[in-house]
């Protein structure tokens, strides 16, 4: 269980992260969004001890971090996939984080075959490229069998059978009952893995809910409708009490209706058309909309809005 409670960091006059609270449990991968800027970094630091908090708390299973005696048999963390020391091979650079928590010597090999490094083990990580330096900073968060994960951007640099890889990794550790908080700005694989979505901006809480919640609640949903009888069909819909609207490339837009509704309208009416389809929004279009006003950037001035934090941190 992860909780984050009033949690606040300044840097001076800077707010990082304003009163934001959430938790985070286990049997489901809940994913971490918000734009640059928004806190996650911060957030994800304050939970791991790296960033002590102005006010509130961040806890891993009730504890701060630095109040569990073998962190990484409590929670495995993957934040910076390129902190490694390029003189060390795969399996020293693992070795040493083992002995540091008394895990067993065996538990190194396990990790590197359970991410696929056995042919690197004895590699020095300085001529790792970024995806294998990602699958070994997994191997590492999973070390200590912690039955908390905290991965931010776990795809960076990974091939697209890397990319099936972790998402699949993800998915059968929460099955197992664990809870993994995953941050990433890539709405695609979240939309893939994630079941539950915690989404901040300008560093409070924006939504706390599940993805089809989240996405009905900040997007439109139609039934698009392309026909040679464009006005014919319009009043057959207005007729019917259906609002439309006007799409791209002369469609209709039928709101507030479901695609049956509006196929016995055809079907009843002898309307000729060439297609009838139900449009949703996806979770990138639902989040662009959520966070419009916490942006850091916007292409059509380039002008940076005053945001608390940039996302270095």
């Amino acid at each position: 269980m992860i909780e984050v409670e009033e949690l606040t960091k300044r840097y001076g006059d800077t707010v990082a992260v304003d009163g934001l609270s959430f938790r985070v449990g286990p049997g489901h991968v809940t994913g971490f969004l918000g734009p640059n800027g928004a806190g996650k970094s911060t957030t994800m630091r304050s939970l791991l001890g790296l960033d002590r908090p102005t006010s509130g708390r961040a806890l891993i299973d009730g504890r701060p971090y630095r109040d569990i005696p073998r962190p990484l048999c409590s929670v495995g963390a993957l934040l910076d996939a390129r902190g490694l020391h390029g003189s060390r091979t795969a399996y020293g650079h693992l070795l040493g984080l083992a002995r540091s928590n008394r895990i067993p010597r065996a538990r190194v090999r396990e990790v590197i075959g359970m991410t696929g490094l056995d042919d690197a083990a004895d590699k020095r990580t300085g001529g790792f490229s970024l995806g294998m330096a990602q699958r070994l900073g997994v191997a590492a968060s999973l070390l200590g069998d912690p039955p908390v994960l905290l991965l931010d951007e776990p795809v960076n640099g990974l091939d697209p059978e890397g990319i099936l890889w972790i998402r699949g990794l993800m998915k059968r550790l929460a099955a197992e009952g664990r809870t993994v908080f995953v941050s990433s700005h890539l709405m695609s694989e979240m939309a893939l893995t994630a079941e539950h979505l915690i989404v901040i901006g300008r560093g409070r809480l924006l939504a706390d809910t599940d993805v089809e919640t989240f996405i009905a609640r900040n997007s439109r949903s139609y039934i698009r409708i392309r026909t040679p009888e464009r006005e014919r069909m319009r009043d057959v819909l207005a007729t019917a009490g259906v609002m439309t609207g006007e799409g791209p490339d002369g469609t209709l837009e039928a709101s507030g209706v479901s695609l049956e509704t509006v196929g016995e309208l055809i079907a009843g009416n002898g309307v000729v058309v060439h297609e009838v389809s139900p449009q949703t929004a996806s979770l990138e279009e639902a989040f662009m909309r959520l966070t419009a006003d916490a942006v850091e950037f916007r292409a059509d001035s380039g002008t940076p809005a005053p945001l608390a934090e940039e996302e270095s941190r």
